[in-house]
């Protein structure tokens, strides 16, 4: 740094005066004294005042004793206006890329529009506190839910998990999803990180079943924890806002043969643009003892990965859901789910749903069928 860049200003010039005699004295200020090792040492420093004390305090002649360089509260608020020196070497660019990454987007976000601050309140005006009740997954209610093809021979590679019986089940049936999160930590790091916890439940139940009692053929549950990220880049058009982990755990809660469950660590992606927003969730399944594994190949059938995508347009909302086990050949499989959620009268709001793939429910996991659902929604995931 050359001495030609230290400014003028009159508390400067006085500062540079005083220091030609050696000392600097001004009046309830805090002393430190500088004694640099070398002129990388100076060169690191930011403030244009520090850097010319440390030169002094390194090159003065006929001294040798350290320079008391006086650091006061005056100038310590005017160096706030100075511009930071340019990032040196790879370290520095690396840590301006990582803090642009997570830092706050250029344009305001209103939290009352963007999708996914709506849903995880990711800027800082978005922040709510811990343990508020916030929306997770779509909550419904489908009095008509009917299938192509009844599972009527769950079954897994597992002996211990293939029904031999006959199940008596109807193609029709209703089908129901709650879903709800809490914030349990906010802001882990500086205003940025929170913790959230989900729980979701859906239900198939065979309430037109009459022969059979009305019973609930399939109850899926799924607790999990996220860490989610504020992020702050473009892909495509497209702000990147959002980066999380999740440990998710599905399971059916049922013994053998008709057990199902498996655990996994989730990556999130959430993008959004307008009133467009795009989650992408690709997936490591945690392993099980073999004997313990009431389904060893899911991941061939429900998959490894996910992508939801999500538009608003006027009071209609719509998603689609891709999903696929990334296999070629034989283990070549996946699903898609497209949900409308539509007025009706007031807040009353319809719900349709069309499926078709596998692993609708996790006793399905394996089991190919197209499913259409009509209901009414009560809750939308955005």
């Amino acid at each position: 740094m050359s001495f030609k860049t230290f400014e003028r200003t009159p508390l400067n010039l006085s500062i540079l005066m005083m220091l030609s005699f050696g000392w600097v004295t001004v009046t309830h200020a805090e002393t430190a004294l500088m004694n640099p090792a070398s002129t990388q040492a100076c060169v690191a420093l930011e403030s244009n005042a520090d850097r010319l004390a440390c030169y002094d305090a390194l090159f003065k002649a006929g001294t040798s004793e350290p320079v008391p360089v006086i650091v006061s509260e005056q100038r310590a608020a005017q160096e706030l206006t100075v511009p930071k020196a340019e990032p040196q070497g790879i370290k520095a660019k690396i840590e301006d890329k990582v803090e642009s990454l997570f830092s706050v987007h250029g344009a305001k976000i209103d939290p009352n529009t963007s999708l996914l601050d709506k849903r995880w309140e990711l800027s800082p005006d978005s922040k709510l506190g811990t343990w508020n009740i916030r929306a997770h997954q779509p909550v419904y209610l489908l009095p008509a839910f009917w299938t192509s093809s009844k599972n009527e021979f769950p079954h897994s590679p597992n002996p211990q998990n293939t029904v031999e019986e006959a199940q008596d089940l109807k193609s029709t049936e209703a089908k129901f999803q709650i879903s709800l999160k809490t914030k349990a930590v906010e802001n882990l790091i500086g205003d940025n990180g929170d913790l959230w916890v989900g729980y979701t439940q859906s239900s198939r139940w065979q309430v037109y079943n009459e022969d059979e009692s009305r019973p609930f053929r399939e109850t899926n549950y799924e607790p999990e924890a996220s860490l989610v990220f504020r992020t702050n880049y473009e892909v495509l058009g497209l702000n990147g806002r959002l980066l999380g982990l999740t440990l998710n755990h599905q399971s059916n809660g049922r013994s053998d043969p008709l057990s199902r469950s498996w655990n996994r660590v989730m990556l999130n992606l959430g993008f959004e643009k307008d009133n467009f927003a795009l989650m992408i969730r690709p997936w490591y399944r945690l392993d099980e003892d073999a004997k313990d594994d009431n389904n060893p190949d899911i991941k061939d059938y429900v998959g490894r990965g996910d992508m939801t995508a999500f538009y608003r347009w006027k009071d209609n909302e719509f998603s689609l859901m891709l999903r696929h086990s990334l296999k070629g050949g034989d283990d070549s499989h996946g699903a898609a789910q497209f949900d409308w959620a539509f007025p009706i009268k007031g807040k009353l709001r319809g719900h349709f749903q069309l499926f078709d793939g596998y692993g609708e429910s996790l006793i399905d996991y394996n089991h190919r069928a197209t499913y259409v659902g009509l209901g009414v929604s009560l809750m939308n995931a955005f």
